[in-house]
């Protein structure tokens, strides 16, 4: 029997993770721009493609990427987001699953896509993740991407909530590399400003096989 994952920093963080629901639903009623990285993360597949949004929160960016075509599978082990995902976007598949949890037995059993085009792993889902699992977080998705596909990865380095982690780039780098992947692009926004220290995007991609 495989073991329950350990407890994340967003699980942890209890009544204070309710600003986010509010925060994005608020938003999404004013009718805000809130499809920056569903714009990014659209441009680097084809149409049609495979998505998995790993961590996927209120299924906001799922919701969007799928509105362009795309055949989305959203993950978040969050019961409250997940019931908040399915009330307000009903035909997004959604996985009530950890990442470390998210395999292609499970997917498989509830008929969906195991391998992915494209993984999207946004809204400071790395900085929320339990203590120490980073690498195996991006190993497990890296396992996940189908035979050229990428992850789009989206985070504050500093000054992210409270309950959140301080993640160096340098770091996150040597975690990504370590998890099999490699680094293509770094930038400061989803609009592919220059790096900055405040926010960090990635796109990642499976390392080649050394040659022997």
């Amino acid at each position: 029997m495989t073991p329950d994952p350990p407890p994340t920093r967003w699980a942890r963080g209890g009544p204070a993770n309710e600003y986010y629901g509010r925060k994005f639903g608020a938003l999404l009623a004013d009718g805000r721009d809130v499809d920056g990285e569903a714009r990014l993360a659209d441009a680097l597949v084809g149409r049609g493609a495979r998505v998995l949004d790993a961590g996927a929160g209120m299924g906001r960016v799922g919701a969007a990427l799928q509105r362009r075509g795309h055949r989305v599978v959203a993950a978040e082990p969050d019961p409250a987001l997940v019931a908040q995902t399915r009330l307000t976007f009903p035909d997004l598949d959604v996985v009530e699953a950890d990442i470390l949890g998210l395999s292609p037995e499970l997917l498989a059993g509830r008929g969906l896509a195991t391998e992915f085009d494209l993984v999207v792993c946004v809204g400071n889902v790395m900085i929320f993740l339990a203590e120490g699992t980073e690498r195996a977080v991006l190993a497990r998705l890296a396992g996940l991407l189908a035979e050229g596909g990428r992850m789009l990865v989206g985070f504050h380095p500093v000054g992210g909530p409270t309950t959140s982690r301080v993640y160096p780039p340098e770091e996150f780098a040597a975690d990504a590399e370590a998890a099999g992947l490699r680094v293509d692009l770094r930038a400061g926004s989803y609009e592919l400003h220059p790096p900055t220290e405040e926010y960090a995007v990635w796109v990642l991609s499976r390392a080649p096989e050394p040659t022997a």
